[in-house]
């Protein structure tokens, strides 16, 4: 008997022994580091004084925080559902062909192959107050437009998020479509059921966890395309992609620990918050 509890605790703890070198990674580089900057959040510039919740108060009474907070909720808001419905589209798109299926594939996940740096440039060469695309509106007597240094510029950052990324999601989307049973479809199509109630009824709800999972991939890629708007436009761009990506960057060059500390602590709270609801909300539907 003690033996056989023995062999039981040895195949339970073995998962753990294979975790533990990652694990240790991510306590020593992630989350010791997130706890010391937990415990700043609350200290003066010196990191010497309590100072209570004022470095709180004083990273939300900012103008600059509130307009990255607002450009950042903004862009979120428009940048994943248009995304996770574009990509689905493509999604369902390629898995209804079975000529050229693995050609338009490759095309949809090219951008992804493309570095920062050459899109930046390929940016550059389009949006620039003489670039193509002007030098193209040009042929039809339209005045040209400074994409990048207005309101624009805010629809050219989605543009660019939205082409770098739907290939991947949309490689996303085929492995949950893939792993819908044929069964299913074989059935309702046998009680009269069409393409658009198959796709209501069986499709979208068996790719709900899946949905689930391109949320908070997209949530968190969303944050990666800072890369682009700063490359283009640099610390201080026009005022409609000012993102928390910027905030943080300028706050970094000052050494404002204290702030970034508030700030970091409270964008943290607030993507963990965003996941387990996301989380919560596909268990109850499931």
């Amino acid at each position: 008997m003690r033996k056989k509890q023995t062999l039981t605790w040895r195949n339970k703890s073995r998962p753990y022994l294979f975790l533990l070198p990652s694990m240790t990674g991510v306590g020593i580089f992630i989350f010791f580091p997130f706890l010391d900057v937990l415990r700043r959040s609350f200290l003066d510039a010196m990191g010497a004084d309590y100072v209570g919740m004022e470095n709180y108060l004083t990273v939300i009474g900012k103008s600059s925080f509130q307009l990255a907070v607002w450009n950042t909720v903004r862009f979120i808001a428009v940048c994943i559902p248009l995304l996770m419905v574009l990509s689905l589209a493509i999604a369902v798109m390629i898995n209804g062909i079975t000529k050229l299926r693995e050609l338009l594939k490759t095309v949809f996940l090219f951008p992804m192959a493309i570095p920062v740096a050459s899109i930046v440039v390929l940016w550059r060469l389009v949006f620039d107050s003489s670039g193509f695309l002007n030098q193209f509106i040009d042929t039809f007597h339209i005045s040209p437009v400074d994409w990048m240094n207005g309101p624009s510029a805010f629809y050219v950052l989605v543009f660019s998020y939205l082409w770098k990324n739907t290939g991947y999601d949309m490689v996303l989307w085929l492995a949950g479509l893939y792993a819908v049973p044929e069964s299913l479809y074989e059935a309702a199509r046998i009680d009269g059921a069409g393409r658009k109630d198959c796709f209501i009824h069986i499709t979208l709800p068996m790719l709900r966890p899946t949905a689930a999972m391109l949320a908070v991939l997209s949530l968190v890629n969303s944050f990666k395309v800072f890369r682009e708007a700063y490359l283009i436009a640099g610390d201080y761009p026009h005022k409609s992609i000012y993102m928390l990506q910027h905030l943080f960057n300028n706050w970094f060059v000052k050494l404002d620990i204290q702030k970034m500390s508030a700030a970091s602590v409270m964008m943290a709270l607030t993507v963990a918050l965003i996941m387990i609801g996301v989380h919560m909300s596909n268990e109850k539907k499931t």
